[in-house]
């Protein structure tokens, strides 16, 4: 985790020059996100000069600015006033930006639900039910992103147009994919121009087959049939003046882990496309990659990504807890190959959907310690329930908000020819 310090991160990509044109004095700031404060104490240390800054997170930390900026408490996943709040002020420091001034955005994931401007005839509830019903469907964060957008006033490039596009972006990217660290929908794309329509986000809310509030469903219908300014597109001549900077993402995290496991004396294996399949079906194939490794001795296999959980039960987890829980049978069925393994998923911002763990553990003894326990794998995984069982096994990872998120992080370590 400390690979992704989001202060290092942002000091070690200003230390490249990118402010050199800029006197502090003509720099606006905003930060918004899990990682808003840290990614601001790491601007602090690098300019101390900057002075106007309005940060957006989820909670004052302790160590929070000694500094006169502006702090926001907003939260995170679901947007309420605070958040409706928080981005009508960075618009307000945005459209008042003097002509000699850069905007400079400091981005991480949350930030999509901690600065939310509803466009007109939406309301911030009309959002937040739309959202939940996306994500309750398992929509991919790019399409659900996408719908956001276009029920905004601030998203989809919007930030950066009421600043007239003189923005330098620095985000801590949590999007693996389809385009992975893709501006447009980091953080729904504020800063950057948006290649997605009001018909693309339509179509996205019918392929779910969800309910809609009814002002949702105008807006969206309205805006396919061209009755509705679209957001700034690529091409349009001011968001040349642009820029961003992508200063971390799931990569890090995996360098992070494998100069450790190298350490250790594991050797390392990298999976780079990223996990984005329904969780319990990743995690099932994630441990069953070691059944067919041919490496010897001690072997680490890491991997990142940000998977989708179906919600069909009224469970409780999260879609690390799920990963795991979904590859404790292919564990097991490691140990009778002769291949002791234990399995690890977490999310890098310390959450795991609506619970206090950030993911889990499981090894080749995890699938007899359920059924020792008088629990049923499946029956957890039809009822969404993963939490249940992996807190009885003891075997939840709890850190709390780290302060930083590039998604997820996967960890196989394995040997062969052992059985413990």
């Amino acid at each position: 985790m400390s690979a992704l310090d989001p202060s290092i991160l942002v000091d070690r990509a200003l230390g490249r020059g990118l402010l050199d044109l800029h006197p502090p004095g003509t720099i606006t700031t905003i930060a918004a996100g899990k990682a808003a404060w840290p990614m601001a104490r790491g601007l602090f240390a690098s300019q101390p000069g900057i002075s106007r800054a309005l940060i957006v997170g989820p909670g004052e930390p302790d160590d929070g600015p000694a500094r006169a900026v502006e702090w926001i408490d907003s939260p995170h996943p679901q947007p309420d006033a605070r958040s409706e709040h928080a981005g009508r002020r960075a618009l307000a420091l945005a459209s008042g930006l003097p002509a000699d001034g850069l905007l400079l955005v400091l981005l991480s994931g949350g930030a999509s639900s901690m600065l939310a401007v509803p466009a007109d005839g939406v309301s911030l509830a009309d959002k937040a039910a739309t959202s939940h019903e996306l994500m309750k469907a398992g929509v991919p964060i790019a399409e659900l992103n996408c719908v956001r957008k276009h029920l905004s006033a601030i998203k989809g490039g919007r930030l950066a147009a009421a600043a007239r596009w003189r923005t330098l972006t620095l985000a801590l990217s949590d999007v693996h994919a389809p385009v992975a660290d893709d501006p447009g929908v980091i953080a729904s794309g504020p800063t950057a121009p948006d290649p997605t329509t009001f018909r693309d986000a339509l179509d996205v809310v019918d392929r779910a087959e969800v309910w809609l509030p009814g002002a949702v469903r105008r807006r969206l219908e309205a805006g396919a049939r061209g009755e509705l300014a679209e957001t700034p597109k690529p091409g349009d001549s001011m968001v040349a003046g642009a820029r961003y900077v992508v200063v971390g993402n799931r990569h890090t995290a995996m360098e992070g882990a494998s100069a450790e496991a190298s350490r250790l004396g594991y050797e390392v294996c990298l999976v780079d496309p990223p996990t984005f399949g329904e969780a319990r079906d990743e995690g099932n194939q994630f441990a069953r990659r070691a059944l067919g490794h041919e490496r010897t001795g001690r072997v680490c296999v890491i991997a990142s990504g940000e998977t989708v959980v179906t919600v069909k039960g009224t469970g409780k987890g999260g879609r690390n807890q799920e990963f795991v829980l979904g590859a404790v049978r292919a564990l097991e069925a490691l140990a009778s190959a002769g291949v002791a393994a234990a399995l690890g998923s977490v999310g890098t911002d310390g959450i795991d959907g609506p619970t206090d763990a950030a993911g889990a553990v499981a090894d080749a003894w995890s699938a007899l310690r359920v059924r020792e326990a008088g629990l049923d794998i499946e029956d957890a995984l039809r009822r969404n329930d993963a939490h249940r069982v992996l807190h009885a096994l003891e075997d939840l990872i709890t850190w709390g908000p780290t302060g930083t998120n590039a998604g997820d992080l996967h960890v196989l370590v394995m040997e062969s020819g052992r059985q413990s």
